[in-house]
């Protein structure tokens, strides 16, 4: 399969982690201490809360180059926790490919909770993946590590598409925070 890298340690980062391993693909997870270690992982997930994501662009630019890159991150305004912090026009994601224009970047997990990705379904439903970038052979092999680890994967379109999963992946993680919906449950996707 392939080799991830996954800077974040939280439970996005373990249940990521899991999935991944489960079917087949090689995982090393990047913490804090890490920070001065170079990423080698086809495929790098940042699971890491929004406002850390800079930074570590920042930091890891030049070994991005030439790697497919999976934003998962929700741009909340964690203060107020009831917006987005990107223009409505654009999303996270599509700033993460402005500053990486050698990098491969996919939307995917924002609209997962961690949750529902470790069980492999949501409720009775099982949990699909959605996958939005604009590089369709790197579309084709994240939905390859997320099949392979038992769950489903769904082309959303291009990364324009980001916007829209951010917008869902808010109104998702409102609705747990306000004890709507549980962290355990949250939307499915149905053919």
């Amino acid at each position: 399969m392939a080799h991830l890298d996954i800077i974040g340690t939280g439970n996005m980062a373990q249940a990521i982690s899991g999935i991944a391993a489960k079917g087949g693909s090689t995982v090393e997870l990047f913490g804090r201490a890490d920070a001065g270690k170079p990423v080698t992982g086809d495929i790098v997930v940042l699971a890491v809360p929004h406002p850390a994501v800079a930074d570590i662009l920042a930091e890891r630019a030049d070994q991005l180059a030439g790697k497919v890159v999976v934003d998962i991150t929700n741009p909340l305004d964690f203060e107020t926790f009831d917006s987005l912090v990107v223009p409505s026009d654009s999303s996270a994601a599509a700033g993460i490919a402005a500053a990486l224009p050698r990098s491969r970047v996919l939307k995917a997990f924002n609209t997962n909770f961690a949750a529902t990705l470790a069980a492999g379904s949501v409720g009775e439903l099982p949990a699909t993946v959605l996958v939005a970038g604009d590089d369709a052979d790197a579309k084709s092999l994240l939905a390859g590590v997320v099949t392979a680890g038992g769950l489903r994967a769904a082309d959303a379109g291009s990364l324009e598409r980001a916007r829209e999963l951010e917008a869902i992946g808010f109104l998702q993680l409102t609705l747990a925070a306000n004890e709507k919906i549980s962290w355990t449950g949250g939307f499915a996707v149905v053919d």
